[in-house]
């Protein structure tokens, strides 16, 4: 794992999430995504951002971290032989491959590549 990448809430109410963000907390709208669900903002000049997830699109979506990693597949296969249970095989995102998982105590995780840009 080589950095954060991104943190994920769920919300219930997208427009009113995204006022709250930038004009309650005074956080920069990185993108808007609303048509797909998602809304993300930057945290100073940070690179990982939170990204608002809605509720309404995303019924099962928690508190979520990402790690960036080299390759979501390789690292997917090495997790899996060290047991961990990830929630669904590697998925193509924007930027590249990403999958999420639990740890035993329930937090969720996932890791990301930007396989799909030049870093």
């Amino acid at each position: 794992m080589k950095d954060y990448d991104n943190f994920f809430l769920g919300v219930n109410d997208l427009e009113q999430a995204k006022k709250y963000y930038e004009s309650v907390l005074g956080l920069k709208l990185k993108f808007d995504f609303s048509d797909k669900g998602m809304a993300a903002f930057n945290v100073g000049e940070e690179e990982p951002a939170i990204i608002l997830k809605d509720l309404n699109t995303f019924p099962d979506v928690k508190p979520t971290i990402w790690f960036v990693v080299d390759d979501v597949k390789s690292e997917y296969k090495n997790l899996k032989e060290r047991g961990v249970n990830f929630l669904s095989e590697p998925f193509e995102i924007m930027t590249g491959m990403a999958v999420e998982f639990e740890d035993p105590f329930g937090n969720r995780l996932g890791i990301t590549d930007y396989s799909k840009t030049s870093e």
